[in-house]
C-alpha cells in the first residue's frame, strides 16, 4: 500500500480524539460472521474512537468526500475553513460566498462545482432550520438516530452514507454502519449479504450483526481493506489466496481466480 492510499492520521473521524469508545476486537468470540470479520480488521488496521465532531463541519467534509478518497478530499476540506472559517462563523460565510469562488476552493476534492452546490444548499438550510450550526450540532448529537437520518435525507445532496457519517462522527451515534462502494461491494462478495442486496439492504445486515460499538470502525476499516486488498477490478485473491487476510472468510462472489474474471456479484447470482 502507497502512503497516498494510507489512512490520514486525522480524518473525518475525528482521529484519536473522536471523543467515542473504542472497541476491543477479538475474532474468537464474534457472534455472527460480520462481527468476525470486522474483528479481523480490527487486528489489522488503526483503533479509533467515533464522535466529537462539529455536525456541519461533518456534514460539509462528508459532501466533500462523496466519490472520492480522503487523500483528496481532506486538502479541500481545509482549505475550505482556512478561507471561509472559522467554523463557527462557517455556515454564515458559505452562504454569501460567490459560487465559483467556493468551487475553486474545494476543486482538489473533484465534482467542485456539484459540491460547491450542495455545501451553499445545506449551509442556508442548517441556518433557517436550526437557527445556528450550534442547535444543529446538538440536534445531530442528542436527537433520536431515526429522526436525525430521515431529516438529513430531505435535504438535496444528502444520502444515505452521507447522512450515517454525520451520525456516526458528529453524533457519536453506535450502531451505525454507512455503506459506500468499497462496502456494499465486500461484504455482498463475502457472502454476508445478498448477492443483489442494495446498499440500505447491506446496511440493514450489518448494523443487525455487528455490534453498535463496533460500527464506526467497521466503516472506515471495511473501506481501507477494499483500497488495499479488495478491490473492484482486482482483488488480491485474483491470483494467490494467500494475498487476502480475510481469504477463508470470504465466499469469493462473483471473483474467479481460474478465469480471472471479476463481476458484480449481482451479476453472479443470475
Amino acid at each position: 500500500m502507497s502512503d497516498d492510499d494510507a489512512e490520514p492520521d486525522v480524518n473525518i473521524s475525528g482521529g484519536s480524539a473522536g471523543g467515542g469508545v473504542e472497541a476491543t476486537f477479538d475474532p474468537a468470540t464474534a457472534g455472527t460472521r460480520a462481527e468476525a470479520v470486522v474483528d479481523r480488521l480490527g487486528e489489522l488496521y488503526w483503533q479509533k474512537a467515533y464522535g466529537g465532531r462539529d455536525g456541519f463541519e461533518c456534514l460539509v467534509r462528508t459532501i466533500l468526500s462523496q466519490n472520492t478518497s480522503d487523500v483528496a478530499s481532506q486538502p479541500a476540506h481545509d482549505a475550505l475553513v482556512e478561507r471561509f472559517g472559522p467554523v463557527e462563523e462557517l455556515a454564515a460565510n458559505l452562504v454569501d460566498a460567490p459560487r465559483d469562488e467556493l468551487a475553486e476552493t474545494i476543486s482538489s476534492a473533484g465534482l467542485y462545482n456539484q459540491k460547491a452546490e450542495s455545501i451553499q444548499r445545506a449551509a442556508e438550510w442548517v441556518l433557517d432550520a436550526f437557527g445556528s450550526t450550534t442547535d444543529f450540532d446538538a440536534f445531530v448529537r442528542d436527537g433520536d438516530p431515526g429522526e436525525v437520518r430521515e431529516t438529513l435525507l430531505e435535504l438535496k445532496g444528502v444520502g444515505p452514507k452521507t447522512a450515517d457519517c454525520v451520525l456516526l462522527f458528529a453524533g457519536g451515534q453506535g450502531g451505525v454502519f454507512p455503506v459506500d462502494t468499497h462496502v456494499h461491494r465486500i461484504y455482498r462478495r463475502m457472502g454476508i449479504a445478498p448477492p443483489d442486496a442494495d446498499h440500505e439492504a447491506v446496511r440493514a445486515v450489518l448494523e443487525r450483526e455487528v455490534p453498535a460499538e463496533k460500527c464506526g470502525f467497521g466503516h472506515t476499516a471495511t473501506i481501507q481493506f477494499g483500497r488495499e486488498y479488495c478491490t473492484a477490478r482486482k482483488p488480491a485473491c485474483l491470483d494467490d489466496p494467500d494475498a487476502c487476510p480475510l481469504a477463508d472468510a470470504c465466499d469469493q462472489v462473483g471473483v474467479y481466480p481460474v478465469t480471472g474474471e471479476v463481476e458484480d456479484p449481482s451479476e453472479a447470482a443470475d
